[in-house]
This record gives structure tokens, sequence and C-alpha cells, in this order.
């Protein structure tokens, strides 16, 4: 019996859908978007989203508290 092959490696590991951000972006007024063009816009809406997390994690955990708010966050991207 053959052995199975392990499943492919996804090429990135990205939380945000293409879709969508490409969508986005037609509706802006690109005609055509590029693969690595979508895939930079993608990796800094995360880096961004992660970076505003990890402040806003300071402000909960300054507050004594557990639970991340819309506040939290808005105090963390100004």
């Amino acid at each position: 019996m053959a052995k199975k092959k392990a499943p492919a490696k996804k090429k990135s590991d990205s939380y945000i859908a293409k879709a969508p951000i490409r969508r986005l972006m037609k509706k802006e007024g690109a005609d055509l978007v590029a693969a690595d063009a979508l895939d930079k816009l993608i990796g800094f809406l995360e880096k961004t989203a992660a970076d505003a997390t990890k402040e806003a994690i300071k402000v909960t955990k300054a507050d004594k508290r557990k639970r991340v708010t819309a506040a939290d966050i808005r105090k963390a991207t100004r």
C-alpha cells in the first residue's frame, strides 16, 4: 500500500481572505489587482491589526480587565 502524501502547505498562512480585499480594491477603482500587491496589502493590514491588538491588551491589563473592548482598540489606535 502506498504512503499518503502530506497535504501541501499553503503559500501564506493569512487570517484575512484575499477575495474581500480584492473586491474592496476594485470598488475603490483598481481595474486589475496583482497577486503580490494583494499579498502586500494583506500583510500590512495583518501587521497593523496585530500591533493595535497588542496595544489594546496593554490598555486592558492596565485597567485590570480581561476583555478587550472597542474603547481599548480606539485608545490603542490613536
